[in-house]
């Protein structure tokens, strides 16, 4: 029997880059998208997640289970927090697509950069880098990252300028880390470029992501 897989999104920029993941790592499964792009701005607009930004995505999470998902992936690194408190209310198991990533990157390393051209996504991740460290054991140290005018480059259409903005934040932080981590899946598309400005490590969220979710999905059987 096909499982089935509904990702939840907060905005557009990575279901396209999500999918071509998932046919690699789970062709033969099915994948429903939901996606509410007025979860993201509403985040950035507040500076926080609000009550409403987690009711509303305690219902898509609700509806993904109605839909017969097997699995949900919450795929926004900015809204982890409503993961948490989700999930003693949904009957289907829900990945965080950073959550992979994270436990990578602290099991290996110890002084750990973190790029994001937002506070509301930068936090979260540092956050859930702390939580994986004390869960076992470890010390870390975290480098804050903020690539500031990166998101706005971006929405204004000015790709480049929002990959500059990133290289120079990765390359400013580079001899006080070990490793990069990038809080944001829609920036994965820089792994190669920023391993190779910094020489350092980069882990991104998306792979690894999808590669819980298989994970899973293979206990599950």
């Amino acid at each position: 029997m096909k499982r089935t897989i509904v990702a939840v999104y907060t905005g557009q920029g990575l279901a396209d880059p999500l999918k071509k993941v998932f046919n690699e790592l789970l062709p033969d499964c099915r994948l429903v998208n939901i996606i509410d792009d007025s979860l993201i701005y509403d985040v950035v607009q507040a500076g926080e997640v609000t009550p409403q930004v987690s009711g509303r995505l305690l219902n898509y999470y609700q509806n993904a289970a109605e839909l017969g998902a097997d699995v949900i992936l919450n795929t926004c690194s900015s809204v982890g927090e409503v993961v948490d408190r989700a999930r003693p209310f949904v009957s289907v198991p829900i990945v965080k697509i950073d959550e992979q990533m994270a436990q990578e990157a602290v099991r290996r390393y110890s002084r750990i950069g973190v790029i994001a051209t937002l506070p509301t996504t930068l936090h979260p991740t540092m956050t859930l880098l702390r939580s994986q460290a004390e869960a076992t054991g470890k010390s870390i140290e975290l480098v804050d990252g903020l690539a500031k005018g990166a998101y706005d480059a971006l929405v204004s259409g000015k790709p480049e300028e929002h990959d500059r903005l990133i290289t120079e934040t990765a390359a400013s932080i580079a001899s006080s880390v070990d490793a990069i981590v990038l809080a944001q899946g829609s920036m994965a598309r820089m792994e190669a470029a920023l391993n190779e400005k910094t020489g350092k490590p980069v882990y991104t969220s998306p792979y690894l992501g999808v590669l819980a979710v298989k994970r899973l999905l293979e206990a599950l059987e």
